[in-house]
């Protein structure tokens, strides 16, 4: 039994060692449980919040346990990457700094924490390890917490209190039993309620709860099949993907620490995307230009359409020749934000 215990205590040290050689700021480990979270997730999804992100209460019963994803769990290994890059932001099309760098980072991730997990197997070749980066019904935020990496501010966001905000989870679920991190205990928001108050589009009914049918993140990316209310287009601002804002203004992250990894080197045309180009890509161009970036998975009518609210909300006249050619794009989706970009812009009537 002491031969077992010692080797739990030396397989641990040693994936913690590793995951810091691999780039990940934090690894903590949490027992396999029913998270926290659970029912609170099942009143998010009965009020609506999950807008149509049918999957999520087609899933519903998984997240209950990570038995759910790999049966038998024991343990949950939780990895935690910062991605901060303090570039400024510039005045045009915004993207979302997680978004910046050429490869999309459940890629990047899903790689590393595979090295990972070969730990495990090439200890315990008969247990069993399956790696999660945001596609599994596992709720992260709660398991990372157990395992002592931070706390869920009122943005619904983990916050490390070393890095913020700005850092990528992902996890390893394992059969194999671990020597478990203390819970991180504690809410370190107080009374701030900056998050809160400088969201646009009014996105959190109140604190911990955000509803997706008003969230910028969702309607820039997962928002794919029906068109957006013209007050939440108004809302968007210059957000094209993504959105940072409620980041921006916690206090936690004004220090957060940049990442020097190559993995993450921002992109220029990512940084500052040039509206007018974006207005004018084919399904071809798209590709070329945005294949294996978080870009990709959204394709071209999105980003047009999302192109098309910013032109609108910029008043950019430069951009009405092509917002005009966009009336006849062959997507309802594009066609409808062109036709209220240029209203917005009021130095062209709608043919």
């Amino acid at each position: 039994m002491n031969t077992r215990l010692h080797q739990i205590g030396e397989v641990t040290k040693s994936l913690k060692h590793n995951a810091a050689e691999l780039g990940f700021q934090h690894l903590g480990i949490a027992r396999a449980v029913s998270p926290p979270g659970y029912h609170p997730l099942l009143e998010w999804i009965a009020s609506g919040h999950a807008a149509d992100m049918d999957w999520i209460a087609r899933r519903k019963d998984a997240y209950r346990h990570p038995d759910g994803v790999l049966p038998n769990t024991r343990s949950v290994i939780v990895a935690a990457m910062n991605y901060h890059n303090q570039s400024p932001q510039p005045e045009t099309a915004r993207i979302a700094r997680y978004a910046w760098s050429s490869e999309d980072y459940h890629t990047l991730l899903r790689h590393r924490l595979k090295e990972l997990a070969r730990l495990l197997q090439t200890t315990w070749p008969n247990e069993r390890t399956r790696v999660v980066v945001d596609t599994a019904p596992l709720l992260e935020r709660d398991f990372a917490r157990l395992a002592g990496i931070g706390w869920v501010g009122k943005n619904t966001m983990l916050i490390s209190r070393n890095m913020g905000s700005w850092f990528f989870l992902g996890a390893i679920l394992t059969t194999a039993e671990l020597t478990y991190d203390q819970p991180f205990e504690g809410d370190y928001c107080g009374t701030c309620s900056k998050c809160l108050q400088a969201c646009p589009t009014d996105a959190f009914p109140e604190p911990h709860v955000l509803d997706s049918n008003r969230c910028i993140s969702y309607l820039t990316i997962e928002r794919r099949d029906k068109s957006i209310a013209d007050d939440l287009k108004s809302g968007m601002g210059d957000w094209l993907f993504g959105c940072d804002i409620c980041q921006e203004v916690c206090p936690w992250n004004r220090f957060a620490p940049d990442n020097s990894d190559a993995a993450f080197k921002p992109r220029e045309d990512l940084i500052a995307p040039d509206l007018l180009t974006l207005l004018s890509v084919n399904d071809d161009v798209f590709q070329q230009q945005f294949c294996g970036t978080p870009l990709e998975r959204t394709g071209r009518d999105i980003i047009v359409r999302n192109a098309a609210i910013v032109a609108g909300n910029q008043q950019c006249v430069a951009a009405v020749p092509q917002l005009t050619r966009l009336l006849d794009d062959a997507s309802d989706l594009v066609r409808e934000a062109a036709a209220w970009a240029i209203q917005q812009i009021g130095t062209k009537s709608v043919p």
